[in-house]
This record gives C-alpha cells, sequence and structure tokens, in this order.
C-alpha cells in the first residue's frame, strides 16, 4: 500500500493541505472483468432509472449503435439535448485513446472573464499574479484525487480538470467527481457535452507531450478510464452561463457519477483517496491560504503537466444579485478549469470548496464559485440517487 506525502505547502504562507491514500497503486490491485451497459441515473426532480440506455436515446430519435458509430457527432439543434433530465452519455469502448487525449483542447473561450462590472462593494482588489507549480510526480502519490475530464463539443475534442470527491451514500466506495458546469454543459446557448469522460492521474509521471507519444497507456491512465453514467450542474449555469461565464458564472459546479470502461470497483477504491466537499466555508478573511490544482493547457502550459496555485482568497463579484465568488492569484490557463479548490478544515483536512471557472486573457488570477446550498442539492441528489450501488 502505498501514501501520499503533503499535498501542497506554500512559502509564507501558514497552511499546509494533505492527502493520504489508502489504495494500492496503479495496476496493482484492479478488477478487469468488463462493465455493465451504462444506465444513467433520473434527474433531481425525482424521476425513477431509465430500465434501458437505448429506450432513453430513442425517446430522441436516437438508435444507439449508430450514435456510437459516429451519429454523437450531429450537432444539430434538435440532436443537442439540453435538459437536465436528457443527459445521455453512452460508453465507447476505447474512444479516449492516449493519441486522442493528448490533442483535445482546453475550452479557453469560457476561461475569459470578461468585463467584470458586477457590485464593487464585495469584489476585492485584484490579487498578484500567483506562479502556477508544478506538482510532484508520480502524481498517483501527490494528488491522488486529482484528474482530467475529456469530453467532445461542437469545436472539438476538449479537456478540464476535476476532482475525486466522498459519496455520502456510498463512503469509502465513491464513484462522484466534481468540475465545472461548463465542462459537461454549454450553457444557454447549447445543450450537454458529449462523451464525457475522467481520468485520475493523468499522465502520472508528468512526461512531456513528445515522450507521450510513445507512453504506455497505464502511464497516460493509470487507473483506466471512467464515463459519466449521470451528469448535474446547476439550472442557473444552464440557463444563463455563456462564453465567458456570464451571469452564470457564480454557479459554474457540476458533479459526475461515473464508472470504469473496464472492471467494476469503484473509483475512490482504485484511486485511494476522495475529498469532503464543504458547502459552509467561512469568509475569505477567515482562510489564510486556498490552493487550486488542475493541468493548464492553454499557452504557456500544454495541458500534460498537473500544476497547482496557493494564495489567500479575496472575493469577485460579477454581476449584481449573484453571489460572491472567491478569487486567488494564478498564472493557470484554459484546461485548469473545473480543478479543485481545497482548503483545509478545523480538523486540519483539505476539503473541496470551490473549483475553477473563469479568469482574464492575462492569466494573472482565477475566480470559482462559492459553493452553498444550490450546489449542497446537486451533490446530495446525486448521492441520494445511487445509493447503494
Amino acid at each position: 500500500m502505498r501514501s501520499i506525502r503533503p499535498l501542497l505547502a506554500a512559502t509564507g504562507i501558514a497552511a499546509a493541505l494533505a492527502l493520504t491514500a489508502t489504495a494500492c497503486g496503479p495496476g496493482e490491485d484492479k478488477a478487469a472483468d468488463k462493465p455493465a451497459a451504462s444506465s444513467p441515473a433520473a434527474d433531481k426532480g425525482g424521476a425513477d432509472l431509465p430500465a434501458d440506455l437505448a429506450d432513453k436515446l430513442k425517446e430522441h430519435g436516437v438508435d444507439l449503435d449508430k450514435w456510437k458509430n459516429g451519429e454523437w457527432k450531429n450537432w444539430e439543434k434538435d440532436k443537442w439535448l439540453r435538459e437536465a433530465k436528457d443527459f445521455v452519455n453512452p460508453v465507447i469502448e476505447g474512444l479516449w485513446k492516449p493519441k486522442r487525449m493528448t490533442t483535445a483542447k482546453a475550452p479557453a473561450k469560457t476561461l475569459a472573464a470578461g468585463d467584470i462590472s458586477g457590485d464593487q462593494g464585495v469584489t476585492d482588489p485584484e490579487p498578484r499574479p500567483v506562479q502556477a507549480q508544478a506538482e510532484k510526480k508520480p502524481y498517483h502519490e501527490n494528488a491522488a484525487p486529482v484528474g482530467k475530464v475529456f469530453f467532445d463539443s461542437p469545436e472539438g475534442t476538449m479537456v478540464c480538470s476535476a476532482t475525486v470527491v466522498k459519496d455520502p451514500k456510498n463512503p469509502g466506495k465513491s464513484n462522484l467527481v466534481w468540475t465545472a458546469g461548463h465542462c459537461v454543459h454549454a450553457g444557454q446557448a447549447g445543450g450537454w457535452y458529449r462523451n464525457i469522460a475522467f481520468v485520475p492521474s493523468y499522465n502520472d509521471l508528468g512526461k512531456s507531450p513528445a515522450a507521450l507519444e510513445n507512453a504506455q497507456p497505464q502511464e497516460i491512465a493509470p487507473y483506466g478510464v471512467y464515463w459519466a453514467d449521470w451528469v448535474s450542474t446547476s439550472g442557473e449555469w444552464i440557463s444563463q452561463g455563456g462564453p465567458t461565464g456570464g451571469t452564470g458564472a457564480p454557479y459554474d459546479y457540476a458533479v459526475l457519477h461515473v464508472k470504469p470502461e473496464k472492471g467494476t470497483k469503484s473509483l475512490e477504491e482504485t484511486v485511494g483517496n476522495a475529498l469532503d466537499v464543504n458547502f459552509d466555508a467561512p469568509e475569505a478573511k477567515s482562510i489564510s491560504a486556498m490552493g487550486a490544482w488542475g493541468y493548464p493547457a492553454a499557452p504557456p502550459y500544454n495541458g500534460a503537466i498537473m500544476h497547482k496555485c496557493i494564495d489567500r482568497p479575496g472575493r469577485l463579484s460579477v454581476a449584481p444579485g449573484t453571489p460572491t465568488m472567491w478569487r486567488i492569484g494564478c498564472t493557470m490557463t484554459g484546461g485548469s478549469s473545473g480543478g479543485g479548490w481545497f482548503a483545509n478544515q478545523p480538523n486540519g483536512k483539505p476539503a473541496l470548496v470551490s473549483n475553477t471557472s473563469i479568469g482574464p486573457v492575462t492569466s494573472g488570477w482565477l475566480a470559482g464559485p462559492r459553493l452553498g446550498a444550490g450546489a449542497k442539492q446537486i451533490y446530495t441528489a446525486m448521492s441520494d440517487k445511487f445509493a447503494g450501488q
């Protein structure tokens, strides 16, 4: 069994976050049996679980076989499912090959903050840029819950970052992943993205893009590929989210329930760790340090290397009447979107308190939503729907 060294330590900041792994390392004890067919959960409105994914697709005039053979590339408006209850993401085994992962692009438009015209009374001065630091390698020993989300959009193959989080109804066996809403849904102008999958500890040894061309699959995806069989994001993101975040930015969060493309062991058991989520974090002035993790992909970064930033958080308001967001200094760029933000709790253990949502074109800071009652409702509903599964 392996243990994880401290996840971060900030020079000049009186804080240290640490993650502890309890599982074996990649490839040491992994089930190899093929998973059952994907079966999405019901939406948070309380409907029953659909009995068959093919029937779910058929409701929208989609043939499952045609979908897997390329029909998913049809982004015509009437084919792009938008409503919360209409998420479908059938597993297409072998789709996320190493080369396809390495060529995925960052959803850069969603990282541009645009004009900040909110209530300046609750916006603190812009923080100084904090240079992102590369995480220690191998990642599964230093930041096991962190990984990358891959998905397809009308613009092509895209990538975000994400974090394994605990599942209250399945303790020790979580299959929940936290990311940004804009990494799963296009917001007011579109619908659900497709072929959404999570790869924990992507590029475990931190190899360069050139070296990854000849890397073994287990080096790129040490724990395998996990497909989202259900996703929830906020109604505000769906109705208000835009290319620059828009008024949906303070609600830009999402929870994935995933299943392995191969094998049956839960994500938490496989990775060896999952983080608590804190929906009641104190005011920014009470937090000495907050850390953001992710895989920045837009220049000057290349998407292959996990990075982190640590800073004292401040407040950002993007529009009157919307919740105040967290903001920290950080030079990470697109691709880090959706990556978890962590802060120590009173018990000394780190918990996820936000995720990367927006930042300026100059890449000097990042902002993430403050998780409250709405985020907790989505998280709790997801846990409830998969209780005991």
